[in-house]
C-alpha cells in the first residue's frame, strides 16, 4: 500500500503490527500446519494404492511427494486468494488473528492424526482463522459470503458449500463412474488386473498433485494476508520463495506418510479391490482439481472418503461399508470447525503477549 506526501516520493506504508519475532513465530505455525495438511491428505493420495497393493508404502509416498510440489507450483492462485481474505481485521490485528488461528488449526491436525481420522485440514483452517477473528473484533472480522462482488465463491459459507459440494460430487460420480467401469468391464480376461495396478500410479499421481495444487496453496493464501498487513507486500499476489515453502512442508508431511490414516482410508471404510482404488483416486483427482480452478479449498480428505462410500454404494454392498468408521470420521468433519476455533481463541491471549 503506497501513500504520497507533496514534494516527496512515493513511499511504502508499513503497518504497525507488533514485534518481528511474533511475524517470524506465526510464518512457522504457518509451516507447521501445512506439514500436518500433508501428512493427514497426503495419506488418501496414496491410501489406496498401497492398500490393494499396487505399490509399496516407500515408492509410493517418494511418488507422492515428487507431486505435491508440482501441483502448488503450476495451479492453484486462485484458492490463496480465497483463504487469504477469510480474516477482515486491523492490519496491527492481523499477524495476532492469524497466529491464534493456526495454532487451533494445527492442535486439531495432530489430534485426528493420532487418532487416524482423515478430517479436514481445510475445516480446521477456516474454524481457527474464524474464532480467532471473532473473538479478536467481533463477528464483522470474518468474511462470510457466500460469494464476492465477481460472484465467485468467497468468505466462510462460500468455501463451505464448496466443502459440501465436493463431498456430494465425490459419492456421486464415483458411484456412477464404479457401475460403468465394472459393466465395462464385465467380459475383461484376467490381463486387466495388471493394467488396472500400473493405472493406478498415474491415477493416484493425479491425486497427489491435485492435493499439492489445493492444500499447500490454502497456507500461501494465509501467509500472503499477513505479508499485506505487515506491509511486505501490497496485494495478495504470493511470492514464489512463499509457494516454494508451503510446497516443500506439504511434501515432507507426504513423505513421512500418515499410516494411521491410509490404515482408515485404504481398509476400513470398504475393502477395496483395484479396480476400486482407480476409480476413488480418478473421481477425487478430477474433484479437487475442478476446486482449484474456481478457487474452491477443497478437502482431499473429505472428497476421497465419500468418493469410496460411493464406491460401496456402486457395488450395492451397504452391509460391507464400514459404517462404524464413517460415523467416526463424520463426526470429526462436524466437530472441527468448533474445535478448532475453540482451540484457536483459547490461544489468542497467548499471541497477544507474543505479538506486542
Amino acid at each position: 500500500m503506497r501513500t504520497c506526501i507533496p514534494g516527496h516520493p512515493p513511499t511504502v506504508y508499513r503497518a504497525p503490527v507488533g514485534t518481528e519475532a511474533g511475524f517470524v513465530l506465526a510464518v512457522g505455525m504457518a509451516m507447521a500446519f501445512a506439514f500436518t495438511n500433508g501428512l493427514h491428505d497426503a495419506a488418501n493420495a496414496i491410501a489406496t494404492l498401497v492398500a490393494t497393493r499396487a505399490a509399496r508404502p516407500l515408492p509410493a509416498a517418494l511418488m507422492a511427494s515428487v507431486f505435491n510440489m508440482l501441483g502448488p507450483l503450476l495451479i492453484g492462485a486462485a484458492v490463496a486468494n480465497t483463504v487469504g481474505s477469510i480474516v477482515q481485521v486491523p492490519p496491527d490485528e492481523m499477524v495476532i488473528v492469524v497466529g491464534a488461528g493456526l495454532t487451533g488449526a494445527f492442535a486439531w491436525n495432530v489430534y485426528t492424526w493420532l487418532r487416524g481420522l482423515p478430517a479436514s485440514s481445510t475445516h480446521a483452517l477456516v474454524g481457527g482463522l474464524m474464532g480467532a477473528a471473532i473473538v479478536d473484533a467481533g463477528l464483522d472480522a470474518v468474511a462470510w459470503g457466500p460469494f464476492n462482488a465477481a460472484g465467485q465463491l468467497a468468505g466462510v459459507f462460500g468455501i463451505l458449500l464448496g466443502l459440501i459440494l465436493a463431498v456430494v460430487l465425490g459419492l456421486g460420480v464415483a458411484l456412477l463412474l464404479e457401475r460403468l467401469t465394472l459393466r465395462g468391464l464385465e467380459h475383461a480376461t484376467s490381463r486387466v488386473g495388471g493394467v488396472i495396478r500400473r493405472a493406478q500410479w498415474f491415477t493416484s499421481a493425479g491425486l497427489a498433485f491435485s492435493h499439492g495444487s489445493n492444500d499447500a496453496m490454502k497456507t500461501v493464501g494465509i501467509v500472503a494476508a499477513m505479508l499485506v498487513a505487515t506491509g511486505r507486500a501490497a496485494d495478495l499476489s504470493a511470492p514464489l520463495w512463499l509457494v516454494v515453502a508451503s510446497a516443500a512442508m506439504v511434501t515432507l508431511g507426504t513423505s513421512l506418510g500418515g499410516w494411521p490414516i491410509v490404515r482408515t482410508v485404504g481398509r476400513r471404510i470398504f475393502p477395496l479391490r483395484s479396480i476400486d482404488a482407480l476409480v476413488s483416486q480418478s473421481t477425487s483427482a478430477g474433484v479437487i482439481i475442478a476446486g482449484t480452478i474456481v478457487g474452491a479449498p477443497i478437502s482431499t480428505s473429505q472428497v476421497v472418503s465419500s468418493s469410496i462410500v460411493g464406491i460401496g454404494f456402486g457395488r450395492r454392498r451397504w452391509g460391507h461399508l464400514g459404517w462404524g468408521i464413517v460415523r467416526d470420521i463424520g463426526l470429526a468433519w462436524v466437530t472441527t470447525m468448533p474445535a478448532a476455533a475453540l482451540i484457536a481463541a483459547l490461544s489468542l491471549p497467548i499471541w497477544r503477549l507474543i505479538g506486542r
